[in-house]
């Protein structure tokens, strides 16, 4: 019995699919940013661009020209800074695109229709729930540096050097996040731009409130003068009472946290699970309009859920 020549042009063009996500995702978004160029390594071999750079190139440019004027896109550049990516908005979208194409091929060839179409909202879904996780950690990992290098701040002054140059010495001495945003102040205080306002701006982009205080007392020194090491001392030790309290809250919380992740999860595992281990019970689910209607009522439900269990593990102090 010979095998029909539709499903294996499917499955070649899905493999095929699926590849090249792969390498548009690490030729566009993975690619290391410390790479010297060839024109500097080679001067005199001409350039040459291989044809999934220009490729990849085309549809970056071609995005980027949609973007144009629409600054609160999906995407914007202030959230890809913020989580860390030295991507552009274009190459992130790329990257999403390539993704959810994959991910609807391979469901298809796993599990029909279905499976396709959930794989292609669930993958651009959860590289943008990876990018929320990538900030909140990014600023968690700030808060964390912040007290340490403000101990650095007020050692380099007390030894006699400028708040400038203070702040060029922790940026050397601190790990990223903190050195990328203390080395970025510095950058941008050489070139012309106010000390308070590049400061303001990193308090914002890293949301965090503790380094908004830093900015303002620096700010308020500049205007009044005073000894600005024991200001910051100061501040120092206020900082570091909120990081014990919010400590002492992650941990009162943890038991709630993992409570609601394991009720949104256990659904899910288990309708999986149902489908592995017998599919002709999953296949009302999947194969009826009734069976649609359950799992987009239980999807709308589990959301709202989650929603509400987020808020009540979340407190305010």
């Amino acid at each position: 019995m010979e095998t029909p020549e539709a499903p294996i042009m499917i499955l070649v063009a899905g493999v095929l699919m699926i590849f090249t996500s792969i390498i548009v995702t690490f030729v566009v978004v993975l690619k290391p940013g410390n790479t010297i160029p060839l024109s500097r390594r080679r001067p005199d071999v001409p350039a040459s661009a291989s044809r999934l750079t220009v490729l990849t190139d085309t549809a970056v440019g071609a995005i980027n020209k949609r973007l144009k004027g629409k600054n609160n896109f999906l995407i914007t550049r202030e959230k890809l800074e913020r989580a860390g990516l030295k991507a552009q908005p274009a190459d992130f979208l790329l990257m999403m695109g390539a993704g959810a194409l994959a991910g609807s091929v391979f469901g298809f060839l796993l599990g029909g229709l279905f499976f396709a179409i959930v794989l292609l909202a669930v993958v651009p879904a959860g590289m943008l729930a990876y990018l929320s996780v990538l900030i909140a950690r990014r600023k968690s990992k700030f808060d964390e540096q912040l007290p340490d290098t403000l101990q650095m701040l007020t050692g380099s002054m007390r030894a006699g050097h400028s708040l400038l140059r203070a702040i060029d010495a922790s940026a050397r001495e601190s790990d990223a996040p903190m050195s990328e945003e203390l080395s970025r102040i510095v950058n941008e205080t050489r070139i012309g731009r106010d000390l308070g306002e590049s400061m303001t701006e990193v308090s914002i982009r890293t949301g965090s409130e503790d380094f908004s205080w830093i900015s303002q007392a620096i700010e308020i020194h500049r205007e009044v003068g005073g000894d600005l090491a024991e200001v910051l001392d100061h501040v120092g030790e206020t900082i570091r009472d909120r990081n014990q309290i919010r400590r002492q809250v992650k941990a009162l919380s943890a038991e709630g946290k993992m409570s609601a992740a394991v009720l949104m999860g256990l659904p899910v595992v288990l309708f999986f699970a149902l489908i592995l281990i017998n599919g002709q019970y999953a296949k009302t689910f999947t194969t009826t309009v009734p069976g649609f209607l359950m799992l987009g009522a239980a999807a709308v439900m589990l959301t709202a859920g989650g929603f509400w269990l987020s808020r009540l593990i979340k407190p305010k102090y």
